[in-house]
């Protein structure tokens, strides 16, 4: 069984995943922004293909190619857009912001944050280069010949529009911390007695360069640690004085928000900031505040911005028959109608198991799980790629 795992390729992980959708990278943020709106996806994969941009139709996050050097350099979320939003002269002027190009919110990184990887790679390839720095392994897709031929045929008949998946005449998926931990879970029994060993005997509670911030600072100085969570999938925490866990700013809940909440960042405290993106949507003294303090900084701009969504969000609540901004539409109040978590930090004690730290973690959908003390002191972060390195590891010595 361990040589079996051993040898396993990563396409075994692929089975059912949905094909990518994507933007090409000569789109405009603009262009991004009304595709995650539509879409509703969490991300869009963003490529170098060469599209035929039709703004008329929205076909600038086509997936076709022309030609076969079509490569996916990145990935963007409505948090890059949060966040580039945030910057003062993008607050002054959101309308020209938005027509800045999409390259500007793909992270310059050496390690490769997405990387291309072949669906015959093995398992702990895939392992080796999540912990190497990539966030993201993007994979070509396989299927039965008779159902890709027909599929490409559909898809090549048609002009480049968002329902295209193709790139290089083939089509991707991608595979992310979570996939390669959970595909583990399956093999837990592999690895004993590993799994059931507390985290504080493992070496895998990181304690150095803990992203967090205390409850009254300025949201707006948690915004470079909010960018870096979004890069290592995990989350920023939120402490008081005396260093207790009071909650979290998490990347995945600001995921479902809309482009406003930029303007939250920017006004409000770490603390209610916290409260402005809790699934129950933002409180309306919360929302009133952040319109005034915007008014008193000149930042007009961006306040009408803030009505026209409100706007929207009103019509699409008539339309679908909600209510109070808790309609089922879309980012309906400055939220998704995806599932979305509370700003609740999800927590585990240094006697924990690895195992129930790994379940716990997947069961709420979130690549990570700080570490407190019993008084409820912050004490570290588990992260996925803190596990891989232990089963990485385990491997080794199976080898």
């Amino acid at each position: 069984m361990a040589v079996s795992l051993l040898t396993q390729e990563v396409s075994d992980l692929c089975l059912g995943k949905p094909a990518l959708r994507s933007l090409s990278v000569s789109a405009n943020i603009g262009d991004a922004l009304s595709a995650l709106k539509r879409l509703r996806e969490t991300y869009l994969s963003v490529w170098t293909c060469n599209h035929d941009l039709d703004h008329d139709h929205d076909a600038s996050f086509s997936s076709s190619s022309k030609s076969d050097d079509c490569v996916c350099i990145g990935k963007i979320c409505m948090v890059d857009i949060i966040c580039f939003l945030c910057k003062q002269d993008c607050l002054k002027s959101p309308t020209t912001a938005l027509h800045s190009p999409l390259s500007v919110l793909i992270p310059r990184s050496p390690a490769g944050l997405v990387t291309h990887l072949e669906p015959h790679a093995s398992l702990v390839e895939a392992i080796d280069l999540m912990l190497g720095g990539a966030q993201n392994l993007v994979i070509p897709i396989q299927s039965r010949r008779n159902t890709t031929s027909s599929r490409k045929k559909l898809l090549l008949h048609n002009k480049p529009s968002s329902n295209s998946t193709l790139h290089n005449n083939r089509e991707y998926c991608w595979l992310a911390q979570e996939d390669l931990i959970r595909y583990l879970l399956n093999f837990i029994g592999l690895f004993n007695p590993t799994p059931i060993n507390p985290i504080n005997t493992l070496n895998v509670i990181e304690t150095e360069n803990i992203l967090a911030i205390q409850y009254d600072s300025p949201a707006l100085a948690a915004l470079p640690l909010i960018s870096q969570s979004l890069i290592n999938h995990t989350s920023v925490a939120i402490v008081d004085a005396d260093g207790k866990l009071i909650g979290e700013i998490s990347p995945f809940t600001l995921n479902s928000c809309d482009e406003t909440v930029s303007a939250a960042i920017a006004t409000l405290s770490a603390g209610d900031l916290m409260a402005y993106i809790d699934c129950g949507g933002p409180p309306e003294e919360l929302v009133q505040t952040v319109k005034d303090r915007l008014e008193e900084r000149n930042l007009g701009a961006f306040l009408e911005l803030m009505e026209e969504e409100s706007i929207i969000t009103s019509s699409s609540d008539d339309e679908f028959g909600g209510s109070g901004g808790h309609g089922r539409s879309g980012r309906l109040g400055g939220y998704s109608a995806r599932l979305v978590r509370r700003s609740e930090a999800i927590v585990c004690y240094p006697w924990s198991s690895l195992v129930a730290v790994m379940i716990q973690a997947l069961a709420h959908r979130v690549s990570y799980v700080w570490v407190v003390e019993e008084d409820g002191s912050l004490a570290g972060i588990v992260t996925f790629v803190g596990m891989l390195k232990v089963f990485r590891e385990r491997l080794k010595s199976m080898i």
